[in-house]
């Protein structure tokens, strides 16, 4: 059967203006038409789903939960079959039974991808898929290493890479057998976990990779899609299992991922005695952000980060603005606003804009690293907590080492500077008053 042509359906696409028309569109067109639409791929996929072009070896698939990354490995292998008769492709999965369950019986697997009057042949008992093309696919397991040490392959599908409980032994095995044809090819689609195996392939040369959201995935229930980022999103969990972040962590970091994640406050919060604004003026409008961190003392002692309003390239009337819209939105008993950078220019600016400010300027008479590791201490004291999900600010806090250098996102950890400076200002010691002696 011919493709279909699919500048009209681009066309359609772009004059079409809304999905009640859309509908109306694909209801007048031929059953064969139709057909030969919904066997088409290419128009289908979305984001991380479009195969990457160039001349790689390892394509890395590392995206959420529901964002299709199963279909996306079971079209690119049933693309591969079609092309290349008599191709030898390995399916690997966690188990043999989710090769089976999910690879190619499940609905996005390779006998649901099917094309119109093509008819692959799924021998279980053997672990056998035969296409039409007389290609063959053999399922394994990463569970199972050993089985993988052998058999040769010109191409392979690895879906859920992080889970196989010999990885790195069946991936090696795997990659020694990969010498079939010109070019040997493999596609991974994964959920990405801190394992070291996806560290490695993901690292390796000759690895594109492409990622994704689950909220990306139109054709999935938008009721899932909303409930599953309300209960999850902002986390360490929904960003790694429906944003397909993979977190590495650093080593001598003053913030795991784990402190971070026991440190999210949940529930009704207490009253609070102080609420600080914590400021860490960009040194530039080229691209610096602005840290603006608002923090709270609670009544029972420990101290809260209540919202991130940093903003990133603002001339010094923008970021001030920022500054004061925070501080009157938290009612903030002061801001402590680091002042290396612009010395006293820093106050000016601030009070030019709301004379009664209550502003401080602090001092930086140590580095980033050394004035933060009292305030981690409180956080791993469960003295210091996080009361919701601020993503970038806990990228830059994983990203601060105990060395002093910081390997977290973009080239300062300003929002985590301005945390710092205003959990300094509600937990630092007050002076006890001297009694003179007569």
């Amino acid at each position: 059967m011919t493709a279909f042509p699919l500048h009209l359906l681009e066309e359609a696409a772009r004059v079409l203006p809304d999905e009640a028309a859309w509908a109306w569109f694909l209801k007048g067109l031929s059953p064969p038409v139709r057909r030969a639409l919904h066997d088409e791929w290419v128009w289908q996929a979305h984001g991380g789903q479009e195969e990457p072009e160039g001349d790689w070896r390892t394509w890395l698939l590392m995206a959420g939960r529901g964002f299709g990354k199963t279909r996306a490995g079971a079209e690119w292998v049933s693309a591969r079959a079609r092309e290349n008769p008599g191709a030898r492709i390995a399916l690997v999965g966690a188990s043999r039974d989710e090769v089976a369950r999910v690879m190619v019986e499940g609905p996005s697997g390779l006998l649901a991808v099917a094309r119109t009057g093509e008819a692959p042949l799924w021998r279980p008992t053997l672990g056998i898929v035969r296409f039409d093309s007389g290609a063959e696919a053999f399922a394994f397991s990463g569970a199972a290493a050993e089985k993988l040490r052998g058999p040769e392959h010109h191409y392979a599908w690895c879906d859920e890479l992080a889970k196989w409980r010999q990885g790195e032994a069946a991936w090696d095995n795997l990659q020694m057998g990969m010498r079939l044809g010109q070019r040997p090819r493999l596609i991974v689609t994964t959920t990405p976990r801190t394992v070291p195996v996806l560290r490695r392939v993901k690292a390796a040369a000759g690895t594109v990779t492409t990622e994704g959201r689950t909220v990306e995935n139109v054709h999935s229930a938008a009721e899932y899609r909303a409930w599953m980022v309300e209960a999850y999103g902002g986390t360490r969990l929904g960003r790694q299992e429906l944003d397909g972040v993979l977190f590495e962590e650093v080593a001598g970091a003053l913030w795991s991922r784990e402190v971070i994640e026991r440190s999210r406050q949940s529930g009704n919060l207490p009253r609070f005695k102080r609420v600080v604004v914590g400021v860490d003026p960009p040194v530039s409008a080229d691209g610096d952000a602005c840290g603006i961190v608002v923090c709270a003392l609670g009544e029972g002692g420990v101290a809260y980060v209540l919202a991130d309003c940093s903003v990133a390239g603002e001339r010094p009337e923008g970021w001030v603005r920022a500054v004061v819209r925070s501080a009157e939105a938290w009612e903030a008993d002061r801001v402590v606003a680091e002042k290396n950078q612009g010395g006293d220019m820093v106050e000016s600016v601030l009070r030019s804009v709301d004379s009664a400010l209550p502003v401080r300027l602090v001092s930086a008479s140590r580095g980033k690293s050394a004035r933060a590791e009292p305030v981690a201490s409180l956080f791993e004291a469960g003295k210091a907590k996080l009361a919701g999900c601020f993503p970038e600010l806990e990228d830059e806090l994983a990203g601060l080492t105990a060395g002093g250098g910081y390997e977290g996102p973009g080239r300062s950890p300003d929002r985590a500077d301005a945390m710092v400076w205003a959990m300094t200002e509600l937990t630092k010691a007050k002076a006890v008053p001297r009694i003179r002696q007569l």
